[in-house]
């Protein structure tokens, strides 16, 4: 599965602002800041994650799924379909 160039540009542009927010959380740390305010960046960051990671699961089962309806793949594409959303999902 590849993103589309609309997708693949939104989705850099999330990471990218997300990898600022870590820099800032490790700018935090360094300053020795309030160990309640980095928590709150942190959740912030995995929030943002999440959301990228719901994007390219959406497309990742969009295109799985219509390979399978169309008869271009077989069960075989589903298995690796649920395999992956069990591992996206898994808490750790």
């Amino acid at each position: 599965m590849t993103l589309g160039t609309q997708d693949k540009d939104a989705i850099i542009k999330r990471l990218r602002r997300i990898e600022g927010q870590v820099k800032g959380i490790q700018k935090m740390v360094e300053e020795g800041k309030y160990c309640s305010d980095i928590l709150i960046q942190i959740a912030a960051v995995r929030s943002a994650m999440n959301s990228v990671g719901g994007i390219i699961l959406e497309n990742h089962m969009k295109d799985c799924l219509k390979k399978y309806l169309d008869g271009a793949a077989g069960d075989q594409i589903l298995d690796e379909l649920i395999t992956t959303m069990v591992k996206y999902t898994k808490q750790n």
